[in-house]
């Protein structure tokens, strides 16, 4: 099973097979030098970040890994296998390992959040329906039939979410206080948010840029709610 830990080790583990540090490899694709530095692991309240597809994407091109040979190394990240340059090799068809497996990519559909407020993409339980999505290709996140992407927009998020960073959304999964979530309000407004606090006739929301101040609703202004599972960075 993938987990935060086995695929960041990965990524040190591909930096390490071509003599080069995490910002190194950063460098190489072309990504901010602090990409995947170990603070970028974590977000501000302790959770654990994912990397983006697209920074796996131009990690895997900079340094002509392909997507088999990285996920032997997620692999090896779990059974201690050193994966150095000769076992990069040995991935490409030299003397493949038997335990090398394929990471799927499964297309999630992903529409703009300033257009998702505007009707026509959602059900009224917040399920993605109509015409309209565009695809993005996620890797080694849980996801069921229903589960859709978001584009940011705005700055209430900062430094969690940036404009244009892409939120992985689930409307099945349960929702808690503290959870980050996706909230549309009955007059169409779509925004990502942190749950603080929901009652049986009001729902309190917050932002992580402290510029911005707590939303209160009344239960029924809100049509509905769905949990953000992953997010790029």
């Amino acid at each position: 099973m993938l987990s935060h830990e086995r695929i960041w080790r990965a990524i040190d583990r591909l930096a390490e097979a071509h003599d080069l540090t995490p910002s190194g490899l950063a460098k190489r694709a072309g990504l901010d030098s602090t990409t995947f530095n170990k603070s970028k692991r974590f977000a501000s309240d302790g959770r654990a970040r994912w990397p983006s597809t697209e920074s796996l994407s131009k990690i895997m091109e900079a340094t002509g890994s392909s997507l088999r040979e990285f996920t032997s190394m997620i692999d090896g990240a779990a059974s201690g296998t050193d994966y150095t340059q000769p076992a990069l090799n040995a991935a490409a068809g030299l003397a493949e390992p038997s335990h090398l497996y394929d990471m799927s990519l499964r297309g999630v559909p992903v529409v703009g959040m300033a257009q998702a407020g505007g009707g026509g993409f959602f059900d009224d339980a917040g399920f993605p329906v109509g015409q309209g999505w565009d695809q993005v290709q996620l890797p080694g996140v849980d996801a069921d039939n229903n589960t859709y992407a978001l584009k940011i927009t705005g700055d209430s998020m900062l430094p969690l979410y940036r404009e244009g960073d892409i939120i992985i959304v689930s409307p099945t999964a349960s929702v808690r206080k503290g959870d980050r979530i996706v909230a549309r309000t009955t007059e169409g407004e779509v925004m990502a948010k942190i749950l603080k606090r929901k009652t049986a006739t009001s729902i309190d929301l917050s932002s992580t840029n402290n510029e911005y101040d707590d939303l209160s609703f009344a239960i029924t202004d809100i049509e509905w709610m769905a949990r953000i599972l992953w997010a790029s960075q």
